[in-house]
């Protein structure tokens, strides 16, 4: 069994030192789904939604979201992140918007928080955006999807996991 990172010889959490970790380039992608009815699709993709362009604040809302992690998630270390995109991809038949996030850093710590957190505060937004006209939104499957550089290198999801 792999040592736990973040607890300490007497079983204390404990950000990890990172101090003698080379600086590397690292990136993360991770991915949500938020489920809405079909109308609420209809009214975010033509601009109707009372409160404003739900793509545009969404995608604000993940990219300061994810600049924040260190201050959001105890353990994290902030990081000087050099890229963040959030992207949105609808599926009308599925009746549901696939979020996507990549996040890059050259530092001596991955960012793979920083991309969860950046799908999850965009899913967020785009509920909140929307509750006035659907309130049975479901937020799901927030994952990781890939992780490159860094000590223990690349990782990606395989289709079925």
């Amino acid at each position: 069994m792999r040592k736990l990172t973040h607890i300490d010889e007497q079983g204390r959490a404990r950000m990890v030192d990172v101090t003698q970790k080379p600086s590397s380039e690292r990136r993360a992608i991770a991915s949500g789904l938020i489920y809405l009815k079909p109308k609420t699709l209809r009214l975010i993709l033509d601009g109707k939604i009372p409160k404003g362009d739900v793509f545009s604040v969404a995608r604000i809302a993940g990219i300061a979201a994810a600049k924040k992690t260190w201050e959001l998630i105890p353990l994290c270390h902030p990081l000087n992140i050099t890229s963040i995109s959030v992207d949105f991809f609808p599926e009308k038949k599925n009746k549901r918007i696939k979020i996507v996030s990549e996040v890059k850093v050259t530092g001596q710590t991955g960012v793979e928080m920083e991309a969860l957190i950046a799908v999850s505060v965009a899913s967020l937004t785009i509920y909140d955006m929307c509750k006035a006209v659907d309130k049975d939104m479901i937020i799901s499957e927030i994952m990781l999807l890939e992780k490159y550089g860094g000590k223990s290198g690349t990782y990606k999801r395989k289709k079925d996991d």
